[in-house]
């Protein structure tokens, strides 16, 4: 446990030293606030779906959460390149602690940038519909930390190419983000897309964060939760035995 801690925190302090990377990671999520929230907010309005800010700001507090927690996988590649890898995979502790504790740490540090995001909504003109609700919204903003903070090991693990990373991580991270419904609502589109939105991990996660925030669950709060959970133990599972066959 106290090596899980350790490494957690490290990953806690590289973040917060590092002021420009959380400036620039918020750039995109403001900018599809702002862009979309605003922009399409009278359309989204007169077709009589509300205020668009309110629909879409869970959608982009996942959004900067996502981003965060799937790219703190490029640290393995980094950590394995410079050589801080081997002195960490020399200690004498198992190398599930070690998957633990880098991914709590990069968890902690993508929950940190939701809520950085979560105020900036604020601030846009979000309004939480019931605030008793807001420790069930943590608790997703928790499990989609978790759970993409895990699909970064995984893929950080597998790969050697510290500039491949980025293009596999966009590659697989934007169909997530644009199948989530964090932008649109998903009731009435069309069966395909429908079908991309249901096996879409993200698209439970951005429904708890809706449903908790502001409208009603689509998928059912049980239904969230349990799909999340079971994905995050799977990729945390997978990821320690990617992480578990890394040679140096």
């Amino acid at each position: 446990m106290d090596v899980i801690c350790i490494l957690a925190l490290r990953q806690l302090k590289r973040y917060l030293r590092a002021r420009a990377r959380i400036i620039g990671s918020l750039g995109q999520p403001i900018l599809f606030l702002v862009a979309l929230g605003f922009g399409f907010g009278r359309t989204y309005e007169k077709a009589g779906g509300g205020n668009y800010i309110q629909f879409l700001a869970p959608g982009i507090i996942a959004m900067g959460i996502l981003f965060t927690a799937v790219f703190s996988g490029i640290e393995i590649i980094w950590d394995r390149q410079f050589g801080f890898l081997k002195e960490t995979l020399v200690a004498p502790v198992s190398r599930l602690q070690i998957v633990l504790g880098r991914t709590l740490g990069g968890a902690a540090v993508a929950l940190i940038q939701g809520l950085i995001v979560f105020l900036v909504c604020i601030v846009a003109g979000f309004r939480i519909h019931y605030i008793a609700f807001l420790p069930v919204a943590l608790i997703f903003m928790f499990l989609i930390s978790i759970l993409f903070t895990a699909m970064g090991t995984v893929v950080g693990s597998i790969l050697e190419d510290l500039h491949a990373f980025p293009l596999i991580m966009n590659f697989l991270v934007m169909p997530l983000f644009f199948f989530s419904g964090a932008l649109f609502p998903v009731q009435d589109v069309p069966k395909a897309l429908k079908i991309a939105v249901d096996i879409n991990p993200l698209s439970y996660g951005v429904d708890g964060l809706r449903g908790a925030m502001s409208q009603g669950f689509l998928f059912g709060l049980g239904t969230d939760f349990i799909v999340l959970s079971i994905l995050t133990a799977i990729l945390l599972t997978v990821g320690s035995y990617f992480f578990s066959r890394i040679q140096l």
